[in-house]
């Protein structure tokens, strides 16, 4: 299958997705979360044992790209439901792929992109790479990430970076759990490599039933909280707050929020 927004390289047992929009410090697109699910579920139909997620460029993936937030104001309530059902489908998949996943963050992985590289089985960060869910600062509601999130860092620790909306380093997010390692950027890679012949090693049958058993453990808890995170993500995407905060952030401007809840 050809790919106009990642690359998929595979080696024999490994498969590495690099989203490859470096122009656009990889900033997510329709087109390239279809990617993404289409390469992910080619990847897990192959001898693929292990699945790397990386950016080129110097970052992982920035969040939403700008073109695209230009036009979420036009858009319909059914429009805003699609595009939410498919960002949830791409979360969805990564998280419940059967092989393992490791993600290579070597510079900022924002909004929907630390949702990427955390969703991850392993993520492996760079002292370097930066992480925020910094929605609610343009009238966003950080939705599905918070399906997952919660699971990762308990109650607390979830709503400090999803009210905040702050950005946080590689050493944070290690000390709550986030990520797995903080590795020096020249060895990144060879510790994701060394990783993955790690799990290589490993009985294919034994790591795809273990899988399956963790995403089954909490299924209905996430099956819940996604399905609440649709429903708070269209009704917000029809609110004053939503379209201030989008006209503001194009318009480089601080927002003017209305006064109302």
């Amino acid at each position: 299958m050809a790919y106009k927004t990642i690359l998929v390289e595979n080696k024999p047992l490994i498969c590495t997705i690099t989203l490859n929009r470096p122009e656009r410090r990889n900033a997510m697109t329709e087109e390239m979360q279809t990617e993404l699910i289409g390469a992910m579920e080619e990847a897990a139909s192959t001898t693929c044992r292990v699945l790397i997620l990386t950016g080129a460029g110097d970052a992982f993936c920035s969040g939403l790209d700008l073109a695209e937030l230009q036009t979420m104001r036009d858009k319909t309530a059914g429009e805003h439901r699609a595009r939410a059902e498919r960002l949830a489908r791409l979360f969805v998949t990564l998280n419940e792929l059967p092989v393992p996943t490791i993600a290579a963050v070597h510079g900022p992985a924002i909004a929907g992109g630390t949702g990427l590289a955390t969703i991850c089985d392993f993520t492996l960060a760079t002292p370097a790479a930066k992480f925020g869910f910094t929605e609610v600062r343009i009238g966003f509601v950080p939705a599905l990430v918070s399906a997952f999130l919660s699971l990762q860092v308990g109650d607390k620790c979830c709503r400090d970076l999803l009210l905040t909306g702050r950005l946080f380093g590689a050493e944070e997010a290690l000390r709550m759990g986030l990520i797995s390692e903080v590795v020096s950027h020249g060895e990144l890679m060879a510790r994701v490599e060394t990783l993955a012949g790690t799990l290589i090693a490993n009985s294919p049958s034994s790591l795809s039933a273990t899988k399956r058993l963790l995403v089954a453990q909490n299924r209905g808890r996430l099956d819940a909280a996604i399905k609440a995170a649709m429903e708070a993500n269209a009704q917000t995407r029809d609110t004053e707050d939503f379209r201030e905060g989008i006209s503001a952030f194009l318009e480089k401007r601080k927002p003017v929020w209305h006064k109302r809840c």
